[in-house]
């Protein structure tokens, strides 16, 4: 996805930035960036005003951890001199952006929700942070996850628990859920997320926000412990796709340190609606899914079937799906935590100790059967998806449930197996690797946000986005269907009850 921005090269011109009088926090990003690049908007005055959205509204719903205001007021200034001095301005140039609290921030706590990382300060950026940097980007502030991103719940023992911003007594989704948290309350602009199970989905779905699962490889990753496993992947997420495509064309390219990167995806036309080929699904034919969710879902698909060119249900045969994650997510886990595991058990969260107490009872034909059940998964999406561009179904199989609850438990009169079986919608497309995004669209009969899952064609990122542009669109034209958004006079009373948590371990 290509985006053409200004560049701000207005001469040496000592012209002063327009003088706001009114919130420019509700604006999307790319208009931001705009503003910036043409005067009527200083990187200074954005800052602060999200720096007055913070203090105004986090103690309500405690999604950021660390903050870095000094450092970012200090590179705003920075940025606001480059505009005047008619500099060339990256694609991010003076925009506020949160970093999930599992990437490492120079000079920044980067705790990754864990105990043992209380006091953890990183002496040099992830490559994603060097990236969103070297574009313009100012960072400010560290979002909130679980323990080491386990679970879709976010809440940890160092911070303590993230509410739902629509209700701060319901979970707001995880792991990336502290930055789709600051996003609905326009805290930023842009923040980050990554996904292994659903985790980026899940928490925009949750909260009305877009956020996008690249291609693997797209977002390049020097942290990841299996370099050549597609499972774990980084990506945008913002309030629009406009602003989720603007992120991932800079960060997004080739670097020699993730064996699976490679070019970053161009759009070369736009989507004409009418000629958009959907196939459906409520369930992928093996995810538990509550009945409200699904009358939910099919309302939607009601709404877009007159404007596209095909809208059919599809039937998928995606084999033991439930059983190839549990096995390639507990490798990932092995390779990352064996040597905490093995020291200090007691400074993991329960959700890690289960990935690594189920690693450990895994056979090397365990893992072989499984990297093949999900070699076959792949195929056989990839053939239901040769007649259609798109395959929508929901994101999550449940409305939000309290964030004292550790997970759902029960999932259409079933019990999960786990603390991530209830994700199955969203990491059977994990396993297949293709891109995927959660697109808000109203609310579901809890009134809480409701997000569709596009999921697009192999390597097909580009064009899924620009679908999801064109959907997104149609959507917004009618009031009931367009993104969801919290009642900000209700989240001006703390919760201190969120960062119980932090006085009260174990999880």
């Amino acid at each position: 996805m290509s985006i053409a921005l200004s560049d701000g090269d207005m001469g040496n011109q000592e012209s002063p930035f327009e003088t706001m009088n009114h919130t420019v926090t509700p604006l999307n990003a790319v208009t931001l960036r705009e503003m910036i690049a043409t005067r009527q908007l200083s990187p200074v005055e954005l800052l602060e005003q999200c720096i007055q959205r913070i203090n105004s509204f986090n103690p309500a719903v405690n999604a950021i951890c660390a903050t870095d205001f000094e450092r970012a007021r200090l590179a705003a200034q920075q940025a606001e001199a480059a505009v005047m001095k008619g500099e060339a301005l990256g694609l991010l140039h003076g925009l506020p952006v949160g970093i999930k609290d599992l990437e490492d921030t120079a000079g920044l706590l980067t705790t990754c929700g864990n105990i043992g990382l209380r006091h953890h300060v990183p002496t040099q950026d992830a490559l994603l942070v060097q990236r969103l940097r070297a574009a313009g980007a100012i960072v400010v502030v560290k979002t909130n996850t679980p323990d080491m991103g386990a679970g879709a719940n976010t809440r940890n023992a160092v911070w303590g628990a993230t509410g739902n911003p629509f209700d701060p007594r319901l979970n707001a989704g995880g792991s990336s859920g502290g930055s789709a948290v600051a996003l609905a309350t326009q805290m930023l602009p842009l923040a980050t997320g990554s996904d292994l199970g659903g985790s980026l989905r899940i928490p925009a779905a949750l909260c009305g926000v877009v956020g996008m699962r690249p291609s693997a490889g797209v977002v390049p990753s020097d942290e990841r412990p299996l370099g050549f496993s597609p499972l774990s992947v980084l990506g945008p997420m913002a309030r629009s796709v406009s602003d989720v495509a603007l992120m991932l064309q800079a960060f997004s390219g080739f670097d020699a340190r993730d064996p699976l990167s490679g070019a970053r995806p161009v759009s070369t036309a736009a989507i004409d609606l009418a000629s958009l080929r959907i196939g459906f699904t409520e369930d992928f034919g093996c995810c538990a899914v509550d009945e409200d969710i699904r009358r939910v879902f099919r309302h939607r698909l009601q709404n877009i079937a007159p404007h596209v060119a095909q809208c059919e249900p599809v039937a998928l045969s995606l084999g033991d799906a439930d059983k190839a994650f549990d096995i390639l997510r507990a490798e990932i886990y092995l390779a990352k935590h064996l040597d905490r595991w093995r020291e200090s058990p007691d400074s993991l969260s329960p959700n890690v100790r289960a990935n690594m107490e189920m690693a450990s009872a895994f056979t090397a034909m365990d893992v072989a059967w499984a990297h093949a059940e999900q070699t076959r998964l792949q195929r056989a999406l990839s053939v239901a998806m040769q007649r259609h561009d798109l395959i929508i179904a929901p994101v999550t199989p449940v409305s939000p449930f309290p964030w004292t609850q550790l997970y759902a438990e029960q999932v259409q009169g079933q019990t999960q197996r786990n603390y991530y079986h209830w994700l199955a919608l969203t990491y059977v497309i994990t396993l297949s690797s293709h891109p995927a995004l959660s697109l808000p669209s109203g609310r579901d009969e809890q009134g809480m946000p409701f997000g569709l899952q596009l999921v697009g064609r192999l390597q097909g990122d580009a064009a899924l986005l620009d679908a999801a542009r064109a959907l997104e669109s149609l959507l917004a034209s009618d009031a009931a269907l367009a993104p969801a958004r919290p009642d900000f006079a209700a989240l001006q009373a703390p919760r201190p009850e969120l960062k119980s948590i932090v006085t009260h371990p174990p999880y």
